[in-house]
């Protein structure tokens, strides 16, 4: 069966690069923002279509001045969570990534959403809530927990831009509700407990493992990985950490964090408060561990390079996938195992592979797009085999998404097509022949 274009009403839909189909494969949820590649934060609506019949239901609509998008499907259950942005903007609160926060809404109750994320903005500030804004929601394979990168509002106000608001990642433990008081008007409760789960330096040392940056993260595997002594880590998170070179320059390495079995352990303190203080990040809990993956500094091409994308786990947790360039500057897919050692050059292209990419749900597949087709890719050997015919320019799929059904038969993606009021990104699924 060939590509088939899945939407076509004249505004745009755009797709998060994973977790965008519903656990049957029949639903694909995407945001209404108008720009090709998202980047104007102006949607007002999460939608869905059913990749057979392509009609549309609309899940949320926002209120109050306030826009939303992002969205992303739990594995389990008919959750979708979702980026909102601030109802009723002020000049003194508008949206921003410090100004922003993850809801959830029920495909069986649309319109109804859900905060997830609590936010306290006024000391002292409340374990379990945050104090700026999340983003990119992505569920965890038991649905339990949602990961998300951060940035902080007060730190963000009290260094007027200076490098102590740092990007990190955190998690939030599902169905643990936090309250917080009333005493700033943008505060709120939420459903679920959250903390930052990354250790962050203003100023890394030089060759150190140190970082400044920690973002673009994923679930590793759908029940952990294996240890080195062969006994299973249940929870853990891959993610870009952004380290200083000795040559003096950023580069972004592959890390993990290891996360308790129990969720309820992420409530116990760390090195600092979970909450944070006027001055300090929220602190990571003790019950977490990071390290680094991977050492690319004495490549010709070092550090995670190519388009924007996130790290992705096979579902064995076996294997991280990543985008690196070879010696010859082609962006190429490469994978290293969440345990270390050196990682493994997956495809050998002519051209840069050119988005972002998911893997198959057994793990013997990577979708992604490369020379203007979407394509799969063969853990086993490299091989690449073509979806879609090659197509250039405005017309060929987008490098946002490609995101692989859960049964594995299809491929969502994203193609600009030329409408009345000039061109919208539409939804387009790919049969896989599995």
């Amino acid at each position: 069966m060939p590509a088939r274009q899945i939407t076509a009403a004249p505004y745009g839909h755009v797709l998060t690069n994973a977790a965008v189909w519903s656990p049957d494969s029949r639903w694909i949820v995407y945001d209404t923002r108008s720009s090709a590649a998202g980047t104007a934060f102006d949607g007002t609506r999460i939608e869905r279509v059913d990749a057979e019949t392509g009609r549309v239901e609309v899940l949320y609509e926002s209120r109050h001045d306030a826009c939303c998008g992002v969205a992303t499907c739990s594995p389990l259950d008919d959750r979708v969570v979702f980026i909102l942005g601030p109802e009723h903007p002020a000049a003194d609160w508008t949206y921003g990534a410090a100004r922003r926060q993850g809801v959830v809404v029920r495909a069986a109750r649309p319109g109804i959403a859900e905060p997830l994320d609590a936010r306290d903005l006024t000391a002292p500030f409340t374990a379990g809530a945050l104090r700026g804004g999340s983003h990119v929601h992505l569920f965890s394979a038991d649905a339990a927990a949602v990961s998300f990168t951060y940035e902080d509002a007060v730190l963000e106000a009290a260094a007027a831009g200076s490098a102590a608001n740092l990007r990190g990642v955190g998690v939030t433990a599902c169905g643990r509700e936090v309250r917080v008081p009333t005493s700033h008007a943008r505060n709120h409760d939420g459903s679920g407990f959250s903390v930052l789960v990354t250790e962050l330096t203003a100023a890394p040392r030089p060759g150190s493992d140190e970082i400044s940056r920690a973002c673009e993260e994923a679930w590793i595997g759908s029940s952990g990985y294996r240890r080195a002594d062969g006994s299973r880590q249940r929870r853990a998170l891959a993610f870009q950490g952004h380290v200083r070179s000795t040559a003096g320059g950023t580069i972004a390495e592959v890390f993990v964090v290891d996360l308790p079995d129990e969720l309820a352990d992420l409530s116990q303190p760390g090195a600092g408060p979970l909450s944070g203080t006027a001055s300090s990040l929220p602190a990571p809990p003790a019950t977490v561990a990071q390290r680094r993956i991977t050492t690319t500094a004495d490549r010709r091409h070092p550090g995670i390079q190519g388009p924007r994308h996130w790290l992705r786990s096979s579902p064995d947790g076996e294997h991280i996938a990543f985008l690196m360039k070879d010696d010859a500057g082609i962006v190429q897919l490469f994978t290293v195992s969440p345990r270390g050692g050196s990682p493994r050059q997956l495809t050998r292209l002519p051209r840069s592979v050119a988005s972002s990419f998911t893997w198959s749900p057994d793990g013997g597949q990577l979708a992604c797009v490369a020379d203007g087709s979407v394509c799969l890719v063969e853990i086993a050997d490299g091989g690449t085999r073509r979806l879609t015919p090659p197509e250039q320019g405005s017309s060929a799929p987008r490098p946002e998404a490609c995101v692989f059904a859960p049964d594995g038969s299809r491929v969502a993606y994203m193609r600009r097509v030329p409408d009345e009021r000039g061109g919208h990104d539409q939804v387009f699924v790919a049969a896989t022949g599995t």
